[in-house]
């Protein structure tokens, strides 16, 4: 089994976001907090391509999927 090396940084490249840790502590700053109600892949400031990155990570438990539960976290907090 490969263990992944990715970090909040790199899924933010992923997702075609800046991700330097200001642009990640702000983003995070800016979506919080995420309503318990809503999923993260559903939020209304993802693209459609980004949602549907994130909902497969998420679904497929795929190698992004713990850094995905980590922003998913950040936003709720």
């Amino acid at each position: 089994m490969e263990l992944s090396n990715h970090t909040i940084h790199s899924l933010f490249e992923q997702l075609g976001l800046p991700s330097t840790e200001a642009d990640v502590q702000r983003f995070i700053a800016e979506h919080r907090p995420l309503s318990g109600e809503v999923r993260l892949a559903d939020a209304d400031f993802w693209t459609p391509a980004q949602s549907q990155f994130l909902r497969e990570e998420t679904q497929e438990d795929a190698d992004w999927a713990e850094v995905v539960d980590q922003l998913n976290l950040a936003l709720r907090a």
